[in-house]
């Protein structure tokens, strides 16, 4: 941890004596306008400073290395008697303002003050700076902040091209030459943890040598930005322009924090930024993370700055929804993003959060990585998902989500819900098909209005980086040190179309008469289910694997599936979960879902029962470890007549 530093203990100690100096000839000359109160003084007639005290800092910021300041001090006032008839005194500890601005690279020699008078609440200025001098930046400004850095090192940039025509993109290092930074290109540390180091002031300092794989002293001039290119190249060009525009913030506007660590510290040198986030260097830890934000919320704002993104985005999905022709824009999201990801020499994520940034909704659902693969784009009703939600989910978060949520599980148990494509979508025609391969898959109609069939889930962040980074978190879903936590929101449920409604109710009652039919003997069950389900026993093999004469001796009576088979035929005929869980119990297997493995059987049941075998023996495999029986034990079967007793399937029976 770094040892704090305080501008305003800097001040006590630097500058205490001429405030106080100066205190004392303004009580002098001016104690009358301090609107002194005493209860024993009737009539004062003489003031006499006996302490005064530093009590706050108020720093604004100013060109170069100047800073304002003004010190808020606590006096300690003697208040002598006016009238000789009586011989009181009290104390009285009024606030004054002083008004002052220094050079921090001369270490505030020779500060001026400019005002001294009452301090009150009402005109106490706004901090400008915190107390480490990291400069006060809300959200809403930092846009205007951006623009206004390019306007003054970079004013191409924020041309606004006419169509057709490529805007004009920040070349990272003609930037840093506008600021007088030079790039040096070196490894910095050998696991690649940092990515980028600004140094301010000539140094030796150590890096990373790959000739002799050990760290090294290099000599780095001041004004020198470091970048590791070699962890840079396993990212992408984007990652490079974005570090160097990184620091190259940190230099203009952080500066100042390093001139006030070298204060307290003389070998300070530099501010060095690593991977993961967090700024390691000898300054105040708490103004680092500080430091972090503005940087990493700025970096993209300077490489795509709003004018002309926000021109281009706009272009760019017109034109392509005419060349695809269509009306859906989530259907040309990719194109789009990964034109601008050209267009502005950034990652393609950075493209996308920017577009979301600016209104962009429909890029929320474009290059989503979740369980080793890019959710397919989509898009929904503006306003429908707030900045950490999304429909969007994991294969495990799914599962564990609908194993600690009862409401989640009763709402998803009789298969109204299926999970397609890392969604939970609504069972219906019009939201789901079969595509080319013979899977299921979300329609276009589905894929445009998610926030109609889709359930919604809230994203919360557990681990150490900031709140500030969340909404980068969220749409940049890939493997990092810290983990999305994932709560179903009952609250917002999509309203349903009339026909979805009236298909749901008649596909309910359908299912309810069928399990009226399903007595308790396995043949005549698989007979009527078969039948039901419009398919044969040809089919069924297919589907499955099964031999023919395993299905037929089932058929016949003669055996009784094992659990295996039985789940092989619930998924081959594509049942339904409330139809499957009645078939196995007939065959005698009751699923109580008491270990991880009954679990995954139960979410495959519950949620994948429209999937192809396949998909369903590799999820069973992945995530339960569990086989099911492939074309050579397709004849697993149970000689004999049933047990008419109820098994439970247990982890013996699998």
């Amino acid at each position: 941890m770094a040892v704090a530093r305080s501008f305003q203990e800097y001040v006590k100690s630097k500058c205490y004596n001429r405030l106080y100096n100066a205190v004392e000839n303004y009580v002098s000359d001016n104690w009358d306008s301090l609107n002194l109160y005493t209860r024993k003084v009737r009539r004062i007639g003489s003031v006499e400073l006996m302490d005064a005290t530093i009590q706050r800092v108020y720093i604004e910021d100013m060109p170069e290395m100047m800073v304002g300041f003004d010190v808020c001090m606590e006096l300690e006032l003697c208040v002598h008697e006016g009238d000789y008839h009586y011989d009181e005194m009290d104390v009285c500890y009024p606030w004054v303002r002083i008004r002052c601005a220094g050079n921090l690279s001369c270490g505030l020699d020779g500060f001026t003050i400019n005002r001294i008078g009452p301090y009150n609440k009402k005109n106490a200025p706004l901090n400008s700076m915190s107390d480490a001098l990291v400069p006060n930046i809300k959200y809403d400004q930092l846009e205007k902040i951006a623009t206004d850095f390019l306007t003054k090192y970079y004013p191409q940039a924020l041309k606004v091209t006419r169509y057709g025509e490529s805007p004009i993109p920040v070349f990272p290092e003609r930037l840093a030459a506008n600021l007088g930074l030079k790039i040096m290109r070196h490894r910095i540390r050998k696991d690649g943890s940092v990515y980028g180091q600004i140094f301010f002031a000539d140094s030796d300092a150590e890096l990373f040598d790959s000739d002799t794989d050990s760290t090294k002293i290099f000599h780095i001039p001041k004004n020198t930005v470091v970048v590791d290119s070699n962890t840079c190249l396993f990212r992408n060009l984007g990652c490079e322009n974005n570090t160097i525009v990184h620091e190259c913030i940190h230099g203009i506007l952080h500066r100042k924090v390093f001139e006030l660590e070298r204060l307290y510290n003389a070998s300070a040198h530099s501010i060095s930024c690593e991977v993961f986030g967090g700024v390691k260097s000898a300054v105040l830890q708490a103004a680092t993370d500080i430091m972090e934000k503005q940087a990493n919320q700025l970096a993209p704002r300077i490489l795509m700055p709003e004018g002309p993104f926000r021109a281009k985005a706009s272009e760019y999905i017109g034109r392509f929804m005419r060349e695809k022709n269509t009306d859906r824009p989530n259907e040309v999201m990719e194109a789009v993003i990964i034109q601008l990801q050209s267009d502005f020499l950034v990652s393609r994520q950075a493209a996308k959060i920017r577009m979301v940034e600016l209104g962009f909704d429909e890029a929320i659902g474009t290059f989503t990585f979740l369980d080793g693969h890019y959710v397919k784009p989509h898009g929904f009703k503006k306003g429908s998902l707030k900045w950490n939600q999304t429909f969007s989910i994991s294969v495990q978060d799914a599962g564990l989500t609908r194993f600690l949520n009862k409401k989640l599980r009763s709402l998803t148990a009789n298969g109204d819900y299926l999970f397609i494509d890392n969604h939970f979508v609504f069972n219906d025609p019009k939201y789901v098909e079969y595509n080319a391969y013979g899977c299921t898959d979300l329609t276009a109609y589905a894929r445009s209005h998610m926030d109609e069939c889709c359930l919604v889930f809230d994203m919360s962040i557990i681990g150490s980086i900031g709140s500030y980074y969340h909404t980068v978190c969220y749409l940049n879903r890939m493997e990092n040190d810290y983990t999305i936590k994932m709560e179903w929101n009952e609250d917002c449920i999509g309203r349903l179309s009339a026909d979805v409604v009236k298909n749901h109710n008649a596909r309910a009652k359908d299912i309810a008469d069928m399990r009226k039919k399903m007595i308790d003997d396995p043949a005549k069950c698989l007979q009527i289910l078969v039948q039901w389900c419009g398919t044969t026993y040809d089919q069924l093999s297919r589907e499955t694997g099964l031999n023919r004469k395993t299905i037929k001796r089932i058929d016949y009576g003669e055996t009784i599936p094992k659990f295996g088979t039985a789940l092989l035929i619930c998924f081959g005929l594509h049942l339904p979960p409330a139809i499957s869980l009645k078939f196995l119990q007939v065959c005698g297997y009751d699923i109580k879902g008491t270990n991880s493995k009954e679990v995954c059987i139960l979410e495959a049941l519950t949620l994948m029962y429209m999937d192809p075998v396949t998909d369903i023996r590799d999820y069973l495999k992945t995530y339960a470890d569990y086989d099911l029986p492939d074309t050579k034990s397709a004849e697993e079967i149970i000689d004999g007549k049933k047990d008419k007793k109820t098994q439970t399937c247990g982890v013996h029976n699998m």
